[in-house]
C-alpha cells in the first residue's frame, strides 16, 4: 500500500486519538479535562454568587443609607443578622457591639475603634469564605499548560518508538504519535486559558466587594460616631 494510501486510512478524529494514545497519555487528558470542567463549573457558580451579593450590597445600602429610618427603626424592618449575606453580617458585628456598650462607652472614642476592629475581622472572615474556588483557578492555569506539554512530550517519544520499532518514516506511522501528543497540549490549553480569564475576573469582582466592605465598615462608624452628639444635644 502507498504512503498517500496509508495516511488516508490513518483515522485522525478526536475520539480516536484518544483511543490511540498510551495510558499515561489517556491519564493526562482525563485529568485535564476534569480541571477544565472544574474551572466552567468554579466559574459559573462564584460568577453568580459574587453578581448576587453586590445586588444585595446596593439593596442593604440603598435602606441603610436612604435617611428615611433611625438605626434602630431599620434593624427591625430589614432584621440584618449574621449570614445573611457579608455586608449584613458586618453590619449585624458592629450594630450588636454598639447596643451592647454603655452610654458612658458611646461618649468615649475608644468604643469605635473596638467597633471598627470587629468589623474589618468580620469582613475579613467573611472575604476568605468568598475566596473559596479561587486557588483551584490559579493552579489550573499555572500547571495545566506544563501538564499538557508532558503529554505531548510523552507522544512525541511514542512516536520516535514506533518509529524505531516499524523503521518506518511514512506519515502513517508518525502522524497518529504526533497528533495525540498536539491534542494533550490543546487540552491543556482549553483548561489553562479559561482558568486565567476566570481567575482575573472573579478575583476582580472580589476585590471590588472588599472595597465596599471597607467603605461600608467607614461609613457606618461615621454614623455611629455621630449618635451620641445627636443624643447628648437632645438632653
Amino acid at each position: 500500500m502507498e504512503p498517500a494510501q496509508l495516511a488516508a486510512n490513518v483515522d485522525l478524529s478526536l475520539w480516536a486519538l484518544f483511543w490511540q494514545a498510551g495510558i499515561i497519555v489517556k491519564v493526562i487528558m482525563l485529568g485535564l479535562l476534569v480541571a477544565s470542567i472544574s474551572v466552567w463549573s468554579i466559574w459559573l457558580a462564584k460568577g453568580r454568587q459574587l453578581a448576587r451579593l453586590h445586588r444585595e450590597a446596593d439593596a442593604f445600602e440603598d435602606v441603610l443609607w436612604s435617611g428615611s429610618h433611625t438605626l434602630e427603626s431599620f434593624v427591625r424592618q430589614v432584621n440584618p443578622t449574621r449570614g445573611s449575606h457579608p455586608m449584613a453580617s458586618v453590619f449585624a458585628v458592629g450594630y450588636e457591639e454598639w447596643n451592647q456598650s454603655s452610654d458612658a462607652e458611646k461618649l468615649d472614642g475608644a468604643v469605635f475603634k473596638r467597633i471598627r476592629r470587629m468589623m474589618d475581622a468580620a469582613a475579613r472572615r467573611e472575604l476568605e469564605a468568598l475566596e473559596g474556588g479561587l486557588p483551584v483557578l490559579a493552579t489550573v492555569g499555572s500547571v495545566s499548560p506544563f501538564v499538557g506539554l508532558l503529554g505531548t512530550v510523552w507522544g512525541i517519544m511514542t512516536s520516535f518508538q514506533s518509529i524505531g520499532a516499524s523503521k518506518n518514516t511514512s506519515l502513517a506511522v508518525v502522524a497518529p504519535g504526533i497528533a495525540e501528543a498536539l491534542f494533550a497540549t490543546a487540552i491543556g490549553l482549553f483548561a489553562a486559558i479559561p482558568a486565567v480569564i476566570a481567575y482575573n475576573r472573579l478575583a476582580g469582582s472580589l476585590g471590588r466587594y472588599a472595597a465596599r466592605l471597607e467603605t461600608f465598615n467607614d461609613e457606618f462608624v461615621s454614623v455611629l460616631e455621630r449618635q451620641p452628639a445627636a443624643r447628648k444635644g437632645k438632653k
